[in-house]
């Protein structure tokens, strides 16, 4: 009979997404239906016990926003295509490739643990494609625009210029910098040691001249805290919880104030790098300076290197 193969196809779906949300089963075989909510807290506890506090704290910065997107649901109800229409949202709101990645991964982490601990037969975030990302800029500091926040950074906040010259002469990332022990610095040895890089793995920084200047001057406000860089109370939302720590001093404050353009706090470390490679330093060499797990992260600085070295790349 005509359209019997379409009804059969049809039926077979149908069936198909019921046996997903544990519907139509036998009675001895029916699963509990499990929510987005539970699925979601065993990714942040297993991200907390195994994942780097790098990793881990990414992870529950994103908690909030997937939890708009999904909480009270049913999680075997939840479709690739769903999850395809809330990262295009984000696309339309100008968010970045790396980040709807990103978030793509969080929620592929989240339903990957749902289905290894058995509370789901299939991981939907699988059938949804990555972003094409360009992590092909690097934006450095000019001589003469560091000459510039030098005179700017002392007249808006004085006390901040040790955390500038951390950044710019240890390359250390961000969340590195701000959540650096005093137990993992050893001054007199001039070494870092960051205990769980964004790779996962320990790296030591070597500590120069300006940068040890900077930690002795840190050293003179220590707290008990135990942090390197103690962080002043960051802004309250509406509903308790803290922002974001960011160094909103120097975007806002020095930065913008400044009239450089079209730079954060990130292209510190771009500048740390590109003037190793400036100074000839191997791009090797520069790899475990950085903490990139992959020579191709480094290459992106190669442009700044001398014939010779270009030549070799």
């Amino acid at each position: 009979m005509p359209g019997t193969f379409a009804a059969a196809s049809k039926l077979y779906h149908k069936r198909k997404q019921q046996v997903l949300e544990g519907r139509k089963l036998p009675e001895g075989r029916r699963k509990t239906a499990v929510s987005f909510d539970k699925i979601l807290e065993d990714a942040i506890e297993s991200s907390k016990a195994h994942d780097s506090a790098e990793h881990h704290y990414n992870n529950s910065r994103k908690k909030g926003l997937v939890l708009e997107w999904f909480g009270g649901r049913n999680a075997a109800s939840i479709t690739s295509q769903e999850i395809e229409r809330k990262l295009s949202l984000l696309a339309e709101q100008n968010r970045a490739a790396g980040t709807l990645n990103r978030y793509r991964s969080f929620l592929s982490h989240i339903f990957t643990l749902a289905v290894r601990n058995k509370n789901l037969s299939v991981n939907p975030v699988r059938e949804v494609k990555r972003r094409k990302e360009n992590n092909a800029r690097v934006r450095f500091l000019e001589n003469h625009e560091e000459a510039i926040l030098r005179k700017r950074i002392p007249s808006i906040c004085p006390e901040r210029e040790p955390e500038f010259d951390l950044a710019l002469h240890t390359g250390l990332r961000q969340s590195e910098q701000y959540a650096l022990l005093w137990e993992n610095v050893n001054v007199k040895r001039s070494v870092i040691t960051v205990p769980r890089s964004k790779s996962g793995e320990k790296r030591h920084v070597p500590i120069k001249s300006v940068a040890e200047k900077a930690f002795k001057s840190l050293l003179v406000d220590r707290n008990e805290s135990g942090r390197v860089v103690p962080l002043l109370r960051p802004p309250v939302r509406g509903n308790g919880r803290r922002k974001r720590y960011s160094p909103r001093w120097f975007r806002d404050g020095v930065v913008q104030r400044s009239g450089i353009t079209n730079f954060h706090w990130h292209d510190l470390r771009h500048t740390f790098a590109s003037r190793l490679v400036m100074k000839g330093v191997p791009l090797s060499t520069v790899q475990e300076r950085m903490g990139h797990k992959t020579i191709q992260m480094t290459v992106r600085y190669a442009h700044l290197a001398a014939s010779d070295l270009k030549e070799a790349v």
